[in-house]
């Protein structure tokens, strides 16, 4: 299995890339890949990575020739097992769960992108998540873009190239994923993951084909039961106190929702750290190494901020599914429901409310969503969205 395994849906954008790879004449330093969240943007950049480091196979009239496609496909295996580890010597990657990249980590890449590669033909660097660099930020990266040095590709991913700075824009290669269809997912999930066919549709539906959330609603229990919990509670709210009690509790899901996403990350990073500084699982970390574990530990608290808000995100994403599918009932359609499972609470809503109510819902998440990402408190972004929601107050923007 390759990288471009994990993806799925994206056709267009593998045979873009991978004809990019092995015609030097169709290469360019920069690339830009951009789509929805849970589209793979980060697994395509990082197929695109394996396949550019791989040595590429010798001439026809070289010795040996016919065996060059087997010592590549061995070669390629290795490059990919370096690339998922992040070992590999021609790799530099600046990946985040902070709010922002700061502009010390990216003239530290700068810095590296100056060297030639040392055992693959390219010097790859990726940056995800670029769309979190300030402007300063920005132009640091902008003047390596202006004079990139021979054999060193970047790579950048956001969730759109409206996201980066025009100038940025102008000097990379853009590359546009599409949302890959529910079947899709759930194919994928089935034949990559091995989970049940109906259990794929499922959480896929419910992920609203975002790849990694539906593999996490399909595999992880929990995981499916705070989802249903949010969606319950946002159903029950009848009351402005009603509103108050619902945000606090779904900001409390949301907390233990990235507590639980990102623990059994930072119990591996810890392992790992261990094991790079001689000490065994369990064992007593000597003082003169005890900063080397503290520096980790600060910057796993770093991450925490960004892990609760994109947990508070992911909550109001899937509150946007719930008034979608109200909405779609109030209107008559035959459009498929993603929360279908809640089939009956959702009439109960429909019949309750009024599809102007539902519109103005969608308005107020889209405004939470706005708010969280501003750095307003969660509780509160999500209070004001649940009031409105429940039709206690105007929609935003209407006559009071």
């Amino acid at each position: 299995m390759t990288g471009w395994d994990d993806l799925t849906g994206q056709e267009a954008a593998i045979a873009l890339l991978r004809e990019a790879a092995s015609d030097p004449a169709a290469m360019t330093h920069a690339w830009l890949i951009t789509g929805p969240p849970g589209s793979g943007r980060s697994n395509l950049a990082f197929a695109f990575a394996t396949e550019l480091l791989t040595p590429q196979m010798p001439a026809a009239d070289a010795p040996h020739a016919p065996a060059a496609e087997p010592v590549r496909g061995a070669s390629r295996a290795s490059v990919a097992a370096q690339v998922s580890a992040r070992t590999h010597p021609d790799l530099a990657v600046l990946a985040t769960d902070r709010v922002v990249i700061t502009i010390d980590e990216v003239r530290q890449l700068v810095a590296q992108s100056q060297y030639s590669p040392s055992v693959a033909p390219y010097r790859v660097i990726i940056v995800e998540d670029a769309d979190r660099m300030s402007e300063r930020t920005s132009n640091v990266l902008l003047k390596a873009l202006e004079e990139p040095p021979p054999r060193t590709v970047w790579i950048l991913c956001a969730p759109s190239a409206a996201d980066l700075i025009p100038t940025i824009r102008s000097r990379v290669r853009a590359v546009r994923l599409r949302v890959p269809s529910v079947t899709e997912v759930a194919d994928l999930l089935t034949r990559r993951d091995g989970v049940e066919p109906t259990l794929a549709e499922q959480a896929a539906r419910e992920a609203q084909s975002h790849i990694g959330m539906a593999l996490r609603l399909a595999t992880d229990v929990e995981a499916r039961e705070r989802r249903t919990r949010t969606l319950e509670l946002a159903l029950g709210v009848q009351s402005v106190s009603g509103a108050v009690l619902a945000a606090e509790q779904l900001v409390a899901l949301a907390t233990d929702d990235a507590k639980a996403f990102t623990a059994e990350r930072e119990a591996l990073e810890r392992d790992a750290a261990l094991r790079s500084l001689g000490i065994e699982p369990g064992g007593t970390v000597p003082p003169a190494l005890r900063s080397s574990l503290k520096a980790l530990e600060e910057d796993q608290k770093r991450r925490a901020t960004r892990s609760v808000r994109d947990g508070v995100d992911r909550v109001l994403v899937d509150l946007l599914s719930l008034y979608r599918d109200i909405l779609l009932i109030q209107l008559g359609t035959d459009l498929e429901l993603v929360n279908a499972s809640l089939r009956a609470r959702l009439d109960e809503a429909a019949r309750r409310t009024t599809a102007e109510q539902s519109l103005a819902a969608l308005d107020a998440i889209g405004q939470a969503r706005r708010r969280v990402e501003g750095n307003t408190p969660p509780v509160l972004a999500i209070e004001a969205m649940l009031i409105t929601a429940s039709g206690r107050v105007p929609a935003l923007g209407s006559p009071a």
